[in-house]
């Protein structure tokens, strides 16, 4: 990469890591803050339940707004979106003002991320697409993984310390955006996706694009790794004795695996094997990962597996954001508006499902992701022969 793109995708990457590295602060506090309000675990879940929400709605619109206003001016308005998210937060306890609070967040994610994942479309070719979106894909990762912890650290001082300082490094990361980010310089408003109309339309349109298989892989992805993430503590708790100690460790590691895979390897994969085999093979070996967590009777053991599934996932992302990037052409904002939206599908359904599940039994959440991954991972070799088979037959016509 030349100087001038490694200094946007720093940008890029730093707006990604505060983004959700302020979001992450929150989360070790969650528990006691909902518990000082007089709230419990259903106000937890519909909280998750609401950015999601949020975020999927949104997520169409943001994307073909990202394609007709441009690049920066999206960005900026979603960490305005988090910031505005995260001072509602600190400053109400109000149940009602807090679901708000979250609504505003999915929405301002909604801007975010989809035109961070166009801009990195912007100013990469197409040898270099995985390597960027690798890249910002670490970048998010490592905001899951440092922003808890500095939350948990925080909160030893005041339990509403962490939302402040998450709401400030927000707003830091808006000036930070002003100041430096610049308009990528190929996008052209005019090369856009024509206007498919509401929400439902636009997912309607998505079922006739050439990277639609992409996006479901995306929805059942984002639908395994939420339900498993959602019910990882319950489950380690109740099967293994688990303490809150050996469940942050879990999922330090987790996020730390994340990051190295997604900085070192799926470049040198895609590189060496293309993102179609790299895709069946993680898909397969995250299937295998499911499998594993129900036959598994240790806590080490179970531990192990959750690193394979969360390695297999985190190479995944980035994989699929470059498919996706590859198809779409001109529709750069508009397909990552609809990867956006596939995931916060999977995102809402996924915790939801998981939930009322695990409480008929703890280990339906693991076998209904088993299934979901290795229908997938069929799905995705007959999909890619197809796509082989129409290829050969127009070369073999021109």
């Amino acid at each position: 990469m030349q100087a001038d793109q490694r200094k946007k995708l720093t940008v890029l990457m730093i707006n990604m890591f505060i983004a959700v590295g302020s979001f992450g602060i929150i989360i070790p506090i969650l528990p006691a803050y909902l518990a000082s309000i007089g709230q419990g675990g259903t106000a937890a879940g519909l909280m998750i339940a609401i950015f999601a929400g949020a975020q999927l709605v949104m997520s169409p619109v943001a994307g073909k707004w990202a394609d007709q206003y441009g690049r920066r001016k999206m960005i900026i308005y979603g960490l305005i979106g988090l910031t505005l998210s995260m001072f509602v937060f600190y400053f109400s306890n109000s149940v009602t003002i807090l679901y708000i609070s979250r609504a505003i967040g999915g929405f301002g994610a909604a801007l975010l991320i989809p035109a961070i994942f166009a801009y990195v479309a912007d100013i990469t070719t197409m040898d270099q697409r995985a390597k960027g979106n690798s890249f910002v894909s670490a970048a998010m990762s490592l905001g899951i993984v440092i922003g808890p912890g500095i939350g948990g650290f925080l909160a030893e001082f005041d339990l509403k310390l962490p939302l402040l300082v998450s709401a400030l490094v927000s707003l830091l990361a808006v000036l930070f955006s002003v100041l430096l980010l610049q308009e990528s310089d190929v996008h052209d408003a005019t090369a856009m996706a024509p206007d498919e109309g509401s929400m439902w339309k636009k997912l309607g349109a998505s079922f006739h694009k050439p990277y639609f298989v992409p996006l479901v892989i995306t929805l059942v992805m984002s639908f395994g790794l939420m339900a498993y993430e959602s019910v990882l503590g319950l489950f380690v708790d109740n099967q293994f004795g688990a303490s809150p100690k050996d469940i942050a460790i879990m999922v330090t590691s987790t996020g730390i695996i994340s990051v190295i895979a997604q900085i070192f390897v799926v470049d040198k994969l895609s590189r060496s094997l293309g993102e179609g085999k790299v895709l069946n093979i993680f898909l397969l070996i995250a299937t295998l990962g499911f499998l594993l967590s129900l036959l598994t009777a240790s806590y080490g053991g179970f531990f192990a597996v959750t690193l394979v599934i969360f390695l297999a996932t985190s190479i995944l992302r980035p994989v699929l954001n470059t498919m996706i990037s590859k198809l779409a052409g001109n529709e750069q904002g508009f397909a990552m508006g609809m990867n956006n939206a596939y995931m916060s599908i999977g995102n809402v359904l996924g915790p939801t499902l998981a939930g009322l599940l695990y409480d008929v039994n703890i280990l339906y959440p693991f076998m209904l992701g088993l299934v979901f991954l290795a229908v997938t991972l069929v799905g995705s070799v007959i999909w890619q022969r197809r796509q082989s088979r129409l290829i050969k037959k127009i070369e073999q016509t021109s």
